[in-house]
Order: C-alpha cells, then sequence, then structure tokens
C-alpha cells in the first residue's frame, strides 16, 4: 500500500457516458500544505474534490489519507466546503454546526464548544440565532467554512472558498488556512482568483480537460517559461526582431518587453537595445500565476 503522508489522489479516472471528466489523475497534498487546484470551469476540480468526499464514486483509481484508503469512517476527518453552498437556509446558523459537528461524531459538549470557537474567530458569533437566508453571502460563507472546521479535520478540501469575500473576510479566511498549514493539515483549495492562488499556496496544481497538466511552486512553474525581459529605451518599434531567438511580446512608448527563446543571448539584445540609445532598465519580468495559467493551458 502506498504509505505517502497526507491526501494522495492516485490514478483516478471519471467518466460520464461519452465525456472523460478525469483522465488518469494522481497528485498528493503534503501535510502543513497549502495546495492551489486552477483550471476553468468544467476542467474536473469539483469533481475531484466531490470523488475525494466520497458524493462521487471514481471509475478507477483510489484516495488514501496517509497512506490510507478513504473510506466512510476516514471520511470523517476530512472538513469539505462545497462550491454550491451546502446549508440549511431555514436554520439557525449554531443549530447547524452543532448538527454538522455531531455528523462528525463529536459529543454534544464538544461540538457546543466548537459553534462558539469557531463563529467567534470567524466574525459570525452575533448571528448565532440567525437563520442562513437572512445572512449576506460573506457571511452566509463564513458559516460554510466553520462547518468545514468545526470537527478539527485531518485534511481540508476548499471548492471556492473565496468566492463572494469582501477583503476583511478574505483575510480572515486566509490567516486561518495559514493556521491549519502550521498544525500540519493538508488543505487544498480551488479558486479563479489567481493572485490569492498565488499569494497563499505552497504549491499549485493546474488541471485541463481531466488531465493534471502543471504541478509545483509558482517559482517552479515561473521556471519553466521562457525568460521575459522590460526593457526601458528609446529604441524604435522591432528593434529587438533582429536578435535570434528574441521575440517582442509588446512595445510601448520607451518600454518593451522581450521574450528569449531556447538559444537566444540576453548580453545580444541589450547590446541591440544600446546600439539604439541608452537603456535605463533592462530587468527580468517575474512571471504572475496567471500569465503562467494562460501559457500552460494553451500549449
Amino acid at each position: 500500500m502506498n504509505k505517502q503522508p497526507g491526501l494522495t489522489i492516485e490514478g483516478v479516472s471519471k467518466r460520464y457516458g461519452d465525456l472523460l471528466a478525469l483522465d488518469d489523475l494522481s497528485f498528493n497534498v503534503r501535510p502543513g500544505e497549502l495546495l492551489g487546484f486552477v483550471g476553468s470551469n468544467g476542467a474536473g476540480k469539483t469533481t475531484t474534490m466531490r470523488i475525494i468526499l466520497g458524493v462521487l464514486s471514481a471509475d478507477s483509481g483510489r484516495i488514501l489519507l496517509d497512506g490510507q484508503e478513504v473510506d466512510l469512517d476516514v471520511r470523517r476527518h476530512i472538513g469539505y466546503m462545497p462550491a454550491e453552498r451546502g446549508l440549511y437556509a431555514k436554520m439557525k446558523v449554531g443549530d447547524q454546526l452543532i448538527y454538522f459537528a455531531r455528523l462528525h461524531g463529536m459529543s454534544r459538549n464538544d461540538a457546543a464548544a466548537a459553534v462558539e470557537r469557531w463563529t467567534t474567530r470567524l466574525g459570525i458569533d452575533s448571528s448565532i440565532n440567525d437563520t442562513v437566508d437572512t445572512l449576506s453571502t460573506g457571511n452566509q460563507q463564513r458559516v460554510q467554512l466553520a462547518a468545514a472546521l468545526i470537527h478539527d479535520p485531518r485534511v481540508l478540501v476548499l471548492d471556492e472558498p473565496f468566492s463572494g469575500l469582501d477583503p476583511v473576510a478574505v483575510d480572515v479566511m486566509s490567516q486561518v488556512l495559514a493556521e491549519k498549514r502550521a498544525d500540519g493539515v493538508p488543505v487544498i483549495f480551488s479558486s479563479h482568483q489567481l493572485e490569492l492562488v498565488e499569494k497563499l499556496c505552497d504549491r499549485v496544481g493546474i488541471i485541463a480537460v481531466g488531465k493534471l497538466v502543471a504541478l509545483g511552486s509558482v517559482e517552479e512553474l515561473r521556471s519553466d517559461q521562457p525568460t521575459q525581459i522590460d526593457v526601458h529605451t528609446g529604441a524604435p518599434a522591432g528593434w529587438a526582431d533582429s536578435v535570434p531567438g528574441v521575440r517582442t511580446v509588446f512595445q510601448r512608448e520607451n518600454w518593451t518587453r522581450i521574450e528569449l527563446g531556447a538559444g537566444a543571448d540576453a548580453q545580444a539584445a541589450l547590446g541591440e537595445a544600446l546600439r539604439h540609445g541608452p537603456v535605463t532598465a533592462f530587468t527580468p519580468h517575474e512571471l504572475p500565476l496567471a500569465e503562467i495559467y494562460r501559457e500552460v493551458i494553451s500549449a
């Protein structure tokens, strides 16, 4: 049996009729790691998370937690936050959270203490006697996060946890995830907010049409892309086109971004720019995750 610690997705495939939703998907979320799981709508993110939770069954492959195949008992130790909110609209916040805690095997006293702790931590303690349908979208999101955390899970699986949150709530959510990482909990979350993913995550997995097409830290993913350089120069349009292996990404007034292909010489590009006049800046451009994502998906 695979003894790899953390959450392991191993050779998982899922088909809906003629549609192959997941194609031999394999990756691991390490203890104390935040893994951002990104991809376009329909790429397979939610299907993967539902299979982890057992809401869907895989056609092949398996899910393991600390080397143990995930069954109903193990799933009690997973905290899950669905993209489609799984709350009872007419039920009071406190009663609802106690109910979810009890489903995970907590005693009533422990559940009540956990509800007090997490509603206070997430800033929704004043709403404990309100029904969910009276709350703002952001506060409903906080209740959903509390439901995922209430039983002190061994792993967190969060589908679009930042959707609909105001900046203050984003900060609170980010702090909670950082605390869980410090506690050694494996955390996987999906998000279309790539700036947040880049800021928070230790590694990023990019999924497209059911396949994992990239996995690594942002620095590792960036290193797989061609080097780009920002050049501030008064050189005329197209000045870099004569340099072998160099492509102009764009040029605006005195600012040109160039890309170095295989074997291209940065010094040759600098020399060509200087041939046309002074160069006031010649600096590497660090691709943000959003640009890396577009490059990986389009490859």
